[in-house]
C-alpha cells in the first residue's frame, strides 16, 4: 500500500472506479498498490471508522491508539492539491480518545486561552514597533496612518507584506512595500480601477504617479 511518509493515504475519489483485485465498481474510498486501486475491504481496511478532520487533540489521540490508521485526502480542483479529510481509526480508538479529551478539556482550553493572549500581546508590541519604523522611513506619515499601516499588514495569518521575515525584521525595503500597498489603496483610485475591470499591471501603472506623489511628502518630516 502506497505511503506519504510512514502513513498510509487512502483517496476519496472524484470519479467511480474498479477495484483492481475484485473487480468491483466502487464509489467509494480507495488505496492503491502494485495491481492498481484497491476497496477498503481488499485492502483489509473496511473495519476502521472515518474520523473528520476539525479536532486535532481528539485525532491526535485516536491515532495514537488505533494499531491501524489511514489518512483520507480528496482532491481539490480549486486549489490542485490533494487535502486531507479526516483519518480512518479503530473505532475503540476513537472511544478512548473521546474520552482523553473529555476529562482534560478544562485544561486544554484554558491552555488555548493563555497562547491566544500572548499572540495578542506579540503582534501588539509588533504592529507598535512596525509603526515606529514606518514613521523613521518616512517621518512625514501622520501617526495615526501608520498605526492604521502597521495594524493591517501586520495581521496575523494575513499572508501580507507586514507578515513576511523581511518585514519582521524591518528591512527596509519590506516595510515600504507595505507602505506603498496602503498608499495604493487608500490614496488613489486604484481599487476602483480595479473593479471597472482594469487589467492589474496596468492599474499599477496608471497610480504610480500619484503613489509617488504620497510617498515623497510623507518622506519629508512633519512640519
Amino acid at each position: 500500500m502506497p505511503r506519504r511518509g510512514p502513513e498510509l493515504v487512502v483517496v476519496s475519489p472524484l470519479k467511480d472506479w474498479t477495484c483492481a483485485a475484485c473487480g468491483g465498481e466502487e464509489g467509494g474510498w480507495l488505496t492503491m498498490d502494485d495491481r492498481g486501486p484497491l476497496c477498503m475491504r481488499c485492502a483489509d481496511l473496511e473495519h476502521l471508522v472515518f474520523l473528520p478532520r476539525g479536532d486535532a487533540a481528539l485525532t491526535r489521540r485516536a491515532r495514537k491508539h488505533s494499531r491501524l490508521s489511514a489518512v483520507v485526502v480528496r482532491f481539490s480542483r480549486a486549489r490542485t492539491r490533494y487535502e486531507r479529510q479526516g483519518v480512518l481509526v479503530e473505532e475503540a480508538a476513537i472511544d478512548q480518545a473521546e474520552a482523553e479529551c473529555l476529562a482534560d478539556a478544562d485544561a486544554r482550553a484554558r491552555r488555548r486561552e493563555r497562547e491566544r493572549e500572548r499572540r495578542a500581546s506579540e503582534d501588539v508590541e509588533f504592529e507598535h514597533e512596525l509603526a515606529r519604523e514606518i514613521t523613521r522611513l518616512f517621518p512625514g506619515c501622520p501617526p495615526e496612518r501608520a498605526e492604521k499601516i502597521a495594524r493591517h499588514t501586520g495581521e496575523r495569518g494575513s499572508g501580507r507584506v507586514g507578515r513576511t521575515a523581511g518585514a519582521r525584521a524591518f528591512d527596509s525595503a519590506a516595510v515600504t512595500l507595505a507602505v506603498v500597498a496602503a498608499v495604493r489603496h487608500g490614496d488613489t483610485d486604484y481599487d476602483d480601477l480595479m473593479m471597472a475591470g482594469v487589467d492589474r499591471s496596468d492599474a499599477r501603472d496608471r497610480v504610480c504617479a500619484a503613489v509617488d506623489q504620497v510617498l515623497e511628502l510623507w518622506r519629508a518630516p512633519l512640519a
